[in-house]
């Protein structure tokens, strides 16, 4: 498997794969459809693609039962949660988490069509605004979860973290701090470090702050939020006698107000060589800028040493 999944829901028409631009020898096509409101998405083990939601409730299993590269059956494996956007899937059971939950639903991909009960993890994880979960296993073992500001910018210690736990929901700890919101994280194939993307605040004019694409090679970082944006520029509420040496810079400042979602190192066979081990970015796209920017794929290349060498426009054209 090499293909990249993408959530599109703009797109409602065969038609439309027409206007999306991608470099010479690529194609794009529909893996799915009818996937409603899609989130965050998994692998299981044996090939299902869970999708989580966040205004839907719902988690979907997506099945493509001949290995042709096109689902042949969505169905809903659970329903009726809150916001259930983020989906890790480990030891035959996927984990979601909603606002303030883990659940996990031991042995799914036998059971898909009489999904189990599922299991208590976790209930102690904070809601507010940009409370939406994005789940990942680290080479750890380890479950990192983010928890995002329950603002556009506030001071709140509990809020603006990455933490982690184990998958039993025992050894929580925070990992990260100063991350306004990530829904996006990966490690590094390799060195097993995480990378994530953020979402810059509001309301500081049309190309004020950048996003950014993080690296926390351990515990214990402060990335800024909410005294520092983009590594350079002190928030004009909360940055007085504060100074932006004293938190970790972005590795890439990706633009301002462009909502990077979820992010991953390609380590698949299908794409040429020099797309190895490099960085796709989903876009979401701006909403709060007079001229949009966003609603694209970013790639973010690394040199032999693995420090980033630059980034460029991978795939764009999606409606705004």
């Amino acid at each position: 498997m090499g293909s990249l999944f993408l959530l599109a829901p703009v797109m409602v028409n065969g038609d439309d794969l027409d206007l999306i631009r991608l470099p010479d020898g690529f194609r794009i096509d529909y893996y799915a459809q009818g996937v409603e409101n899609a989130r965050q998405m998994v692998l299981g083990d044996q090939g299902t693609l869970f999708v989580g939601s966040r205004r839907a409730g719902k988690v979907h299993a997506v099945i493509d039962t001949d290995g042709d590269q096109r689902a042949d059956s969505v169905q809903v494996i659970a329903q009726g949660l809150d916001q259930p956007s983020g989906l890790a899937f480990r030891d035959g059971a996927l984990y979601v988490g909603d606002l303030t939950r883990i659940l996990r639903f031991d042995d799914i991909e036998s059971r898909l069509d009489d999904p189990p009960q599922p299991v208590l993890i976790t209930d102690d994880l904070p809601g507010g605004h940009h409370k939406w979960k994005y789940l990942r296993f680290g080479p750890d073992g380890m479950l990192y979860i983010p928890v995002g500001a329950p603002c556009n910018v506030c001071d709140e210690p509990e809020h603006a973290q990455i933490r982690r736990m184990w998958p039993d929901g025992s050894g929580m700890e925070v990992f990260a701090r100063g991350v306004r919101n990530t829904v996006g994280m990966d490690f590094h194939p390799e060195t097993g470090e995480l990378w994530f993307t953020e979402n810059g605040r509001d309301h500081m004019g049309d190309d004020m702050p950048d996003c950014e694409l993080n690296h926390a090679p351990r515990v214990g970082l402060h990335f800024g939020f909410p005294y520092c944006h983009q590594g350079d520029v002190l928030d004009p509420e909360f940055g007085e006698g504060k100074d932006c040496a004293d938190y970790v810079p972005p590795e890439v400042r990706l633009g301002p107000h462009v909502a990077p979602l979820g992010m991953m190192f390609y380590t698949g066979e299908m794409f040429p060589g020099e797309y190895h081990q490099q960085v796709f970015i989903a876009e979401h796209g701006s909403w709060n800028r007079s001229s949009k920017i966003g609603y694209r794929i970013k790639l973010v290349r690394f040199n032999d040493e693995g420090e980033v060498r630059g980034q460029e426009v991978f795939a764009s054209g999606w409606l705004q």
